[in-house]
């Protein structure tokens, strides 16, 4: 190699050739010189180390096709065939300029051309592999560094949208107390100028500003300013719920930071403390008076027992208040009862608890009292206006009140047990005919247990067959012949003997037990009355928790078809007070049941609710007078008068007037005077049995003349 590099430059001296030689020899880069012909003149060392070459592979005069090749057999990457690439490589005129080649193995090299004067060249070549993968990883790094700064932007920007946008306030101050970062939200709630609040702001300069703003809480400056440091600096997180004096309501997170510093967010919970408050007064107080409630009731009461106060309660029943509600209508019946409210209100003090039981009971825990009579002196002055009139929507109404009072803790000392016995005495105050009140006493518990018995038995005695009806006869007063019979309910207790109906229909209406024995009573009548002759009428009584049942049309049409008896010959007694719940529906079944032929009677005429109204409203067969007129119709205008005026309006719309409870002589001739049609009473016959009936009255099956009977058969 020293030769032919002798031979390339025979003008130098040998000593300047071995230098030369020894340079070229000690470069970084690969040398290589090829002449005209595209043959290796000269090469170095690190040529062949960059390709792995020997030295036989590069002497001089070697085709540089041969070394493409070789470089082509180490992996270099080409776009075009190798043969296509090697004949443009060796075809086209030596350029001077940079190639960079890439092989497979990963290797980068970087050659430059140089041509020489002579048509040859010479090229030198670099293994940049290291450099070029240090400035991918460079050219990463940047790239990666800029992602960085760029998810970081955006980052910021959502932190920034996102705080902005919280429905809490936020706010971050450092361990020296100096506002870091707040957001908008921060600054509308506490009406803080945005210009003078910023980074490094201090909290007690923030407390100025919402000194100035007027959104505080009812405390100094300093006083706010001192328990928000101890906040601060406790180190501890704490959930704090401040009421300002702007009548906002803010709940503060505190939570301190690594640094000594916090975070503190701040939320409105105005309205959901007022809705808070709205749903726990909704849990303890009636929707639709604003008085306490059952619950509420019980915890004033236990409070009260619990002083050992002497307490009296006072449960309080609005009387002819379902007369008002029906007539009017519930919307009227609702302002009744918030005018009782009011009315009440006025009435007691402010350590005394009015509370709505519901429908149209109050009861009024009065307490602390000194004596009973201050339980007295309440319960009449509550009597006394509560029946005054009201005014409703142009109306008038008049109501009364009944009270039964317990007083503890002679009477009780748990809550239940004084609401259990004022109920008693109210129980009792409506027996004694309403309109006053009755103090509790310990015959009242024996008295409803008593009615407990009454009411099991009551139970029994229908699958049992204690029941029995009797029959009592209504005398035409005009031909004075039996024209039908009333059938009568009766009750033979296995151990009691015969029991009153007033004793029994009033429980059986109340615990509903009146539907099945109703039902029982109908389908009795009718089965014994088609065995009597046809001309006789059969009068059942039907009461108004009867007429409510929906199944009352399929019972009498039930009771018709299985006796086999007429239409014609059953009568239905109704009282007013049937007509006083739901009037158009009522109505409806009376024409359905007028339409298949049955007579329709108004029984007791004259004692309920509006009695002229309810006859336009149906033509009745009969009218019935109550025999509380009959009674006194010898000695008392006042009766005589109404008998009169009833006989003469039954006729004048071609009713049948019947005079009930007729005991003397001298009551027919004056009902039969005055225009009646009908009587029925023990002057002629009391109710008696079926088979009486027909020993007396039906021998023959014929109706028997009643002339001449005046006393009872």
């Amino acid at each position: 190699m020293v030769d032919s590099t002798a031979g390339a430059i025979r003008s130098e001296p040998v000593q300047l050739n071995s230098l030369l030689e020894e340079a070229v020899g000690n470069l970084s880069l690969g040398l290589i010189i090829f002449d005209a012909r595209r043959e290796v003149v000269f090469c170095n060392a690190r040529y062949m180390e960059i390709y792995g070459l020997m030295p036989e592979q590069v002497k001089p005069g070697t085709p540089v096709s041969q070394l493409i090749q070789h470089r082509l057999n180490l992996g270099l990457k080409v776009r075009s065939k190798p043969e296509e690439y090697i004949r443009e490589r060796l075809g086209n005129t030596l350029v001077a300029g940079t190639t960079v080649q890439e092989f497979t193995d990963g290797r980068i090299i970087s050659y430059t051309v140089h041509p020489m004067s002579d048509g040859g060249g010479m090229a030198t070549h670099e293994d940049i592999t290291g450099r070029e993968e240090m400035s991918a990883r460079l050219k990463q790094q940047y790239e990666l560094g800029k992602e960085q700064e760029e998810a970081l932007r955006v980052r910021n920007l959502q932190f920034d949208t996102a705080i902005n946008n919280m429905s809490q306030g936020l706010c971050f101050f450092d361990a020296s107390q100096r506002l870091i970062v707040c957001n908008d939200r921060y600054i509308e709630m506490y009406d803080l100028p945005p210009d003078r609040v910023g980074p490094g702001t201090t909290l007690s300069e923030i407390v100025d500003l919402r000194f100035e703003a007027g959104s505080f809480p009812a405390m100094s400056r300093d006083e706010y300013l001192h328990w928000r440091s101890k906040v601060a600096v406790s180190a501890v997180q704490t959930d704090s719920v401040v009421e300002l004096r702007n009548g906002r309501t803010y709940k503060i997170r505190h939570r301190p930071m690594p640094d000594l510093g916090w975070v503190a967010t701040h939320e409105d919970i105005t309205e959901q403390r007022q809705s808070e408050v709205k749903i726990e007064h909704m849990a303890h107080h009636d929707a639709l008076t604003e008085l306490a409630n059952r619950v509420l009731l019980n915890a004033r009461l236990e409070q009260t027992l619990g002083r050992e106060e002497m307490v009296a309660v006072h449960h309080l029943d609005l009387d002819q208040f379902k007369a008002v509600n029906d007539t009017f209508g519930h919307h009227a019946g609702d302002k009744l009862l918030k005018i009782v409210a009011e009315r009440l209100c006025g009435l007691v003090r402010e350590t005394d608890t009015i509370g709505r039981m519901g429908g149209d009971e109050f009861v009024i825990v009065q307490a602390p009292i000194a004596d009973p009579a201050d339980a007295t002196s309440l319960a009449q002055r509550m009597i006394d206006l509560l029946s005054e009139p009201y005014d409703i929507d142009g109306h008038q109404a008049v109501i009364g009140a009944s009270i039964g009072i317990s007083v503890g803790p002679g009477d009780g000392t748990t809550p239940d047990r004084l609401l259990r016995n004022a109920d008693l005495a109210l129980y009792r105050a409506k027996g004694d005919g309403r309109g006053t009140f009755r103090f509790f006493e310990p015959v009242m518990d024996l008295q409803m247990q008593t009615r407990r018995v009454m009411e099991q038995d009551l139970r029994k005695a229908l699958p049992a067959g204690e029941f029995e009806l009797h029959y009592q006869p209504v005398v035409n007063l005009a031909s004075n012949e039996i024209s039908g019979f009333e059938a009568l309910i009766r009750w033979n207790h296995p151990t009691k003997g015969v029991i009153s109906p007033a004793a029994f229909i009033p429980l059986a209406e109340e615990i509903g037990f009146i539907v099945p024995m109703g039902e029982w009573v109908i389908r009795q009548a009718c089965a014994t009355a088609a065995q009597w002759p046809e001309n006789l009428h059969i009068a059942v009584n039907i009461s108004a928790v009867q007429f409510r049942n929906p199944g009352l049309m399929q019972v009498i049409v039930g009771a018709l078809a299985a006796s086999g008896l007429q239409p014609t010959r059953l009568e239905i007694a109704i009282t007013e007070t049937v007509l006083l719940h739901n009037k158009e529906a009522t109505l409806a079944v009376l024409h359905q049941l007028r339409e298949l032929g049955i007579r329709i009677a108004m029984d007791d005429f004259g004692t309920g609710y509006s009695s002229l109204t309810y006859l336009q409203s149906f033509p009745f067969d009969k009218i019935k007078i109550d025999r509380s007129f009959v009674k006194d119709i010898t000695e008392n205008s006042g009766s005589l008068n109404i008998v009169r005026a009833v006989a003469a309006l039954a006729n004048g719309m071609g009713m049948t007037a019947t005079a009930e409870g007729v005991e003397t002589r001298e009551q027919l001739d004056r009902i039969a005077s005055e225009g009646c049609t009908e009587m029925q009473g023990f002057l002629f016959s009391r109710p008696l049995p079926a088979r009486e009936i027909e020993r007396l009255f039906l021998l023959g099956h014929e109706a028997k003349p009643a002339s001449g009977r005046i006393v009872a058969a």
